[in-house]
């Protein structure tokens, strides 16, 4: 004899908290849009991306501007947080050392170097413009007080850093093995 038995599972979700939505969505957005920038990328797309609605995107940001704005915000503070890890301990030469290691290495992550440059692409923007100066003065200020350095020498760091997204974004190590000569030695300088 056998018995036949309906089972029945239901399955729970576990409602995310805003602030656990507001991570999801800053995450997806910045992947959209260093490819697409302020204009090109559509908030359908991030909403699908982060797997919620579009609605439901603009109840916790209100616009895509303010998104893009926080986006940004986020791309400065993943470079601030590097530069404070790299040069922990560290003063001067040294710690610019660091810092510039530090940075190397997060350009590998394409998002965020195109996430950069969409973002200063955008500064046609007045409160884009106002939020990225925002940013780069925390950037400049944390890196003249871990180092102590000049202001010559610390603007001299940022040109570097500035060179290095260009490099990075026409993938200028990947060809420095071949016969481009001029960007090994560019990349060397």
């Amino acid at each position: 004899m056998s018995a036949n038995f309906l089972v029945v599972t239901t399955r729970t979700t576990e409602r995310k908290s805003a602030e656990v939505r507001r991570e999801e969505i800053l995450e997806a957005a910045m992947k959209e849009f260093a490819y697409g920038g302020l204009h090109g990328t559509s908030t359908e797309k991030i909403a699908a991306r982060a797997g919620i609605s579009q609605p439901y995107l603009f109840r916790l940001f209100g616009t895509k501007k303010d998104l893009f704005i926080a986006s940004s915000t986020r791309c400065f503070g993943r470079v601030l947080a590097a530069f404070q890890e790299a040069a922990a301990g560290k003063t001067g030469y040294e710690a610019k050392k660091a810092m510039g290691q530090a940075y190397d290495k997060l350009l590998a992550d394409r998002e965020m170097l195109l996430g950069q440059m969409q973002m200063y692409a955008a500064c046609s923007d007045p409160e884009i413009r106002d939020a990225t100066r925002a940013g780069f003065a925390e950037l400049f200020r944390f890196v003249e007080r871990a180092t102590g350095l000049s202001t010559e020498e610390i603007r001299d760091f940022f040109a570097i850093g500035m060179l290095m997204n260009v490099a990075a974004a026409m993938d200028l190590p990947q060809i420095c093995s071949g016969d481009d000569s001029w960007a090994r030695e560019l990349r060397s300088a």
